[in-house]
Formats: C-alpha cells, sequence, structure tokens
C-alpha cells in the first residue's frame, strides 16, 4: 500500500470554501478510484490543509492518481476545490510498521 501526504497552501479567507468543495466532491471521487483519505486536518492560521489518502491498486498510486486526474468527472467536479489552492506539495510514501 502506498501513502501521500499532501499539504497545500489555500488562498486567504478561502479555506471554509475549499474543505466544502472537497468534502463535496474530492472525498467520494478519490473512493470511487480505490484511495482512502485517512484524516484532513485545517491549519487556520496559516490557511493549510493537510491530508493523507492511500491506494492499495496493482498499478500503483501513480497510475491510479492519474486515471483520477484523467477523468472526466474529475474535470468536471464543481465546485472545484483546487480553483483555491496556491500552492501545494505531495509526498509518496509506504508504511514502515
Amino acid at each position: 500500500m502506498e501513502y501521500q501526504i499532501r499539504r497545500c497552501r489555500i488562498a486567504d479567507g478561502k479555506l471554509d470554501e475549499f474543505i466544502d468543495a472537497w468534502r463535496a466532491g474530492v472525498v467520494p471521487l478519490r473512493a470511487r478510484f480505490g484511495f482512502r483519505v485517512h484524516g484532513a486536518w485545517p491549519i487556520e492560521e496559516s490557511s493549510e490543509f493537510v491530508w493523507v489518502i492511500s491506494h492499495d491498486g496493482e498499478d500503483g498510486f501513480a497510475a491510479a492518481d492519474a486515471a483520477y486526474y484523467g477523468s472526466e468527472e474529475r474535470r468536471r467536479l464543481s465546485p472545484d476545490p483546487a480553483v483555491h489552492i496556491v500552492s501545494s506539495q505531495a509526498d509518496t510514501t509506504s508504511p514502515i510498521l
């Protein structure tokens, strides 16, 4: 199983809008593509959003992520929380325990 830790800087004043759109669209769509969201944390002081997801498919995380982002469903996602992202970082890892 591979995990990804994602950290996003959200536009000032848009954290709540981002979270609402993320919950409504990204979370269920990720689940349909075989991802599991393990947790999500807003950091209000710095307008950041951190979340952890995993995927356990045979083709690996990168292939599943590409399929997700390449899907028609992702392109049509509305509202799209990504419009509020100023910058992001994603690190893929595997557990050691």
